[in-house]
């Protein structure tokens, strides 16, 4: 798979994604287009990749002034962050988004700075988004449903990972988009990796998510981190749990060994230094911080 290009989603009917190179790193950054009735983008990418988007579009056979539907799964910029920008060009598009999320694409600026804090050195790799004008925001909340036309997107709250995450769950190909609710899957490796960024992860409910995820029994899991996961979702499921579970455990014994939340940080960058091969040496050191952090702050907010 190569930047830009664009498949077939083999598990369902008339669904792509493609690899929008965020962060220069192959792969990592699947964009969904759901060629309806009423035409779907669900999430956007970084605003430095929608021209991929747009180009996607393009070879589905999708005139910019068909898309009907914007759907980011949450606000964080690597999911939203092309959104005012898709707006922008599909003037016919409204962006659906959790109604908790809903004023950050309005008005983005903390969102800017918070992702600042959060990303670090990783910043350099987005653009600012530009806002969405809020009468073209369609607010979401647990329970409702998105129309497409001649299929439907169910949404899921799940604000384990963000208040403002949703998961879509198209009932006719039992698919569900998953967010960042069942981790990271990494296909080169065959593993799930943990996304606990600041300042909202919040533990417990990740596991609240991921039973509820299991409840939709899905028969694909389509992630928004390099695209659609392995052929077994209850096992990817398992073992998400199993991760996140040892992962916060983990963090927690070095934070009562070490008593200093940099020191922590500097031990899980060392341990998991092997990730330079996967995401090139600053994404690797700046992910990992990231989430450390995002474990560090829960656990004071828990405290415990």
């Amino acid at each position: 798979m190569a930047i830009g290009d664009v498949y077939e989603v083999d598990a369902c009917t008339d669904v792509y994604y493609l690899d929008t190179g965020m962060y220069a790193t192959p792969e990592y950054g699947a964009v969904y287009v759901v060629d309806a009735e009423r035409p779907a983008v669900v999430d956007t990418g970084i605003g430095t990749d929608y021209e991929f988007v747009l180009d996607a579009l393009e070879a589905v056979g999708i005139a910019p002034g068909e898309l009907a539907v914007i759907a980011p799964t949450h606000v964080h910029l690597d999911h939203a962050g092309g959104a005012g920008y898709l707006a922008e060009a599909c003037p016919n598009a409204d962006v659906y988004v959790h109604e908790i999320g809903a004023p950050h694409l309005v008005d983005p600026g903390r969102l800017i700075e918070g992702t600042k804090r959060a990303v670090g050195t990783q910043w350099e790799f987005y653009t600012e988004p530009i806002p969405v004008p809020e009468a073209r925001i369609v607010e979401l909340t647990d329970g409702d449903v998105v129309d497409l036309g001649d299929r439907r997107l169910d949404v899921h709250h799940a604000p384990g990972h963000a208040p403002h995450q949703v998961v879509f769950f198209d009932p006719d190909d039992a698919a569900a988009y998953v967010a960042d609710a069942a981790g990271i899957w990494v296909p080169s490796r065959e593993v799930v990796r943990p996304t606990t960024p600041p300042p909202n992860f919040d533990f417990e409910q990740c596991l609240a998510d991921l039973e509820m995820l299991r409840g939709l029994a899905p028969e694909v899991l389509l992630y928004a981190h390099y695209g659609p996961g392995g052929d077994d979702p209850d096992a990817l499921l398992a073992e998400y749990e199993r991760v996140l579970t040892e992962w916060v455990a983990d963090i927690e014994t070095q934070r009562e060994a070490l008593g200093d939340d940099d020191a922590v940080v500097a031990h899980f960058v060392e341990k998991e230094a092997d990730l330079a091969d996967l995401y090139g040496e600053q994404k690797a050191t700046a992910e990992t911080t990231m989430n450390v952090r995002g474990v560090l702050r829960y656990l004071k907010h828990r405290g415990g």
